[in-house]
């Protein structure tokens, strides 16, 4: 049983590299990935955040490293993609889940909130993915794993630019699948309901808020990072390999109530 398991499950010599990963639901993926034991590269900002994040993977006797920089700009991507591949070599796993949630009223949504959203959210994971994906494919696997949101398909709460960029990232993973289809590497998305993370630390403060959007799934509750864990995995596992172009909605069933 247990090598049937490891067939489908096991990351056991593969490297991901998890954009955002050193809190939320980066984190909570990067933290499966390199328990099912890839080597895990954590790329966020915040270097104390990573230090932290690794130590506790190390401490857990898993393989990890870190890198720190900004994905908020063309050179910056670019410099973060080659760092990335210094601690373990060329991924066969992708997770972009770095992201930025800027919403202010939507007439005064400046041209710069536009540009920082998209280049995080958007141009980023297709920079990032345009560079690894043709070594995945000479290699015969890989896998690109997108995190998503509702206000990809449904407006509400102020979606303004961080739904539109949402929106631009499932469609570029259905072109990725398209363009890699064949090849052994797939693309899907994650797509979170409300969940627990420092990316809407502000909207949590309003618990009545928190309460409702609860309320309107049927589990009852709100999405925690570690909820991500096992759909995780599978995608980015063997056992995956005839699913691509999907988004697997993770939401407690907040999108079909």
């Amino acid at each position: 049983m247990t090598d049937y398991l490891d067939d489908l499950f096991s990351l056991a010599g593969r490297t991901a590299v998890v954009t955002g990963g050193s809190s939320g639901i980066g984190r909570g993926i990067a933290t499966a990935l390199a328990r099912a034991g890839a080597a895990t590269v954590i790329v966020a900002r915040g270097e104390d955040r990573i230090a932290d994040t690794v130590a506790e993977l190390q401490a857990a006797g898993c393989t990890a490293a870190g890198v720190s920089g900004d994905l908020g700009s063309r050179p910056g991507i670019r410099a973060l993609a080659e760092a990335a591949t210094a601690p373990f070599g060329e991924p066969d796993i992708l997770v972009n889940s770095a992201g930025i949630n800027i919403r202010p009223p939507f007439a005064d949504i400046t041209e710069e909130d536009w540009d920082a959203t998209m280049t995080v959210n958007a141009l980023a994971p297709f920079l990032l993915g345009q560079r690894y994906a043709t070594g995945m494919a000479s290699r015969g696997y890989g896998r690109l794993i997108h995190i998503s949101s509702q206000q990809a398909h449904r407006a509400f709460v102020g979606s303004g630019v961080y739904g539109a960029s949402k929106g631009a990232v499932e469609s570029l993973m259905r072109s990725e699948a398209e363009a890699w289809g064949g090849t052994g590497v797939t693309s899907n998305a994650l797509v979170p309901g409300f969940v627990l993370t420092p990316l809407n630390a502000r909207l949590q403060e309003d618990t009545g808020q928190i309460a409702a959007l609860a309320a309107r799934t049927m589990i009852g509750r709100n999405g925690l990072p570690s909820d991500f864990a096992a759909a995780a995995v599978f995608l980015a596992g063997s056992g995956s390999s005839y699913v691509t172009g999907q988004s697997l909605f993770i939401d407690g069933g907040l999108s079909v109530h």
